[in-house]
C-alpha cells in the first residue's frame, strides 16, 4: 500500500516560489513520461486497477519501471493506493508503446504482467489471447527535496489540456507529513489546496479539476 500526502499548487508562480523556497533541500530532478495501459475490454479499469510504463528520461540513463496500481482512495490530501512495481527494459517499454500487445508476452519474465494476467485474465489461458490498449499518457517533471526527515516531491505535470501543480510525500504517517508541509507553506505564504484526483483520474477526465 502506497500512502502519500497530495496538495495541489494554484499556479505557475506559486509553483516557483515554492521550488525556490526549497532550493537548499534539492537532491534530484527526475523527466518522467508515463503510459498507461487497460485490457482491450477494459478488464482492469472494470476492477479500479491501471497498468502503467513510467520511462524516467534522466541522462545519462533512461530507466524504465512498470507498475500496476489498483483501489486509489484520495481524501482530505491523503492518498491511498495498491501499488506493485518493478524495473523493465527501456527497449522492452518502447516496444510496448509501439504494440500494446507486446506486453502479453512478459507474462513469464514479469511478475507485475504474471499478475495482471492471473488477476484480471484470469480466463485466458493462452498470452497470445492477452490483448491490451495503450490509452496515452503525459509528462511530469518531478524536483525531489529531502526536507525535516521527509522526501518531498514538487510535480509539473504537462497534460494536453493543460499544466497541473502538485506536492506529493510518501510517508507512514502522512497525518504527522501533512501538518509539517501545511504549516511551512502557511509560514510561507503559499497557496495550496487538497488534491481531490490522483494524476491518471485527471488525464482520463480530460480537464483539470
Amino acid at each position: 500500500m502506497e500512502v502519500e500526502v497530495k496538495l495541489r499548487i494554484p499556479d505557475s508562480e506559486t509553483y516557483k516560489t515554492l521550488i525556490s523556497l526549497l532550493s537548499p533541500f534539492h537532491i534530484r530532478t527526475h523527466n518522467q513520461h508515463n503510459n498507461f495501459f487497460d485490457g482491450v475490454a477494459g478488464q482492469l479499469s472494470s476492477k479500479r486497477a491501471v497498468l502503467r510504463i513510467r520511462f524516467y528520461n534522466d541522462q545519462p540513463t533512461t530507466k524504465c519501471i512498470i507498475c500496476l496500481k489498483a483501489k486509489a482512495v484520495l481524501v482530505n490530501g491523503v492518498s491511498r493506493v495498491e501499488e506493485d512495481e518493478e524495473e523493465l527494459d527501456p527497449t522492452i517499454g518502447q516496444e510496448c508503446l509501439t504494440d500494446p500487445n507486446r506486453l502479453g508476452s512478459l507474462v513469464e519474465s514479469s511478475r507485475i504482467m504474471k499478475r495482471v494476467k492471473d488477476e484480471f485474465f484470469g480466463e485466458i489461458n493462452d498470452v497470445e489471447g492477452l490483448g491490451f490498449v495503450c490509452l496515452g499518457g503525459f509528462k511530469n517533471l518531478r524536483n525531489v527535496y529531502e526536507w525535516k526527515g521527509l522526501m518531498i516531491e514538487v510535480d509539473e505535470t504537462s497534460f494536453d489540456f493543460g499544466t497541473l501543480y502538485e506536492i506529493e510525500c510518501e510517508s507512514t504517517e502522512p497525518e504527522k507529513a501533512k501538518e509539517l508541509i501545511e504549516e511551512f507553506l502557511k509560514e510561507n505564504g503559499v497557496s495550496y489546496s487538497y488534491s481531490v484526483a490522483s494524476k491518471f483520474a485527471i488525464f482520463r477526465s480530460g480537464k483539470l479539476p
